[in-house]
């Protein structure tokens, strides 16, 4: 780290703590030229993910728009909030570790569908029925047939 005061590259830390509720680390140093003292900052950073709607316009991803969609598909099961924050941080996690900075909107709902199904398969039904936009019973039945093929 460059000195402010002398502009020499050599510092040595003096004392690092956590600040942001542990999302910086802030840093004390010493410039081993000059002596003098000055503060640094470390932070992770942030790459937003832009999600790909399927009528092509682009919109920031938001884990809230995920869970609203799981809860609505899990209306009066016996699934848990636990369980449903547990399928959110796995999608999310799966999100911004495919070091994607553009994902679409599809790809996002095949996560929800598989989060789904090893959770409720009532629940993965109904998310798929308003997903895929079935047009009839046979393109419905279909893929009730694919579930119970998986599941045997």
């Amino acid at each position: 780290m460059k000195c402010l005061y002398c502009g020499c590259e050599d510092s040595k830390v003096i004392d690092s703590r956590s600040a942001d509720e542990g999302r910086t680390i802030r840093r004390r140093r010493e410039c081993t030229s000059c002596g003098k003292r000055f503060t640094t900052y470390e932070t992770i950073e942030d790459t937003p993910v832009l999600v790909i709607k399927s009528s092509g316009t682009r919109q920031a991803f938001d884990p809230q728009k995920i869970k609203n969609g799981i809860i609505k598909s899990c209306e009066k099961r016996p699934v848990s909030l636990t369980a449903i924050d547990d399928m959110v941080s796995a999608i999310t996690k799966q999100v911004y570790n495919s070091m994607e900075q553009e994902i679409s909107s599809k790809k996002i709902g095949e996560m929800v569908m598989e989060e789904l199904k090893k959770v409720d398969e009532v629940a993965y039904v109904r998310y798929a029925s308003v997903y895929r936009s079935f047009k009839d019973i046979p393109s419905f039945m279909e893929e009730l047939k694919k579930l119970m093929e998986n599941k045997n």
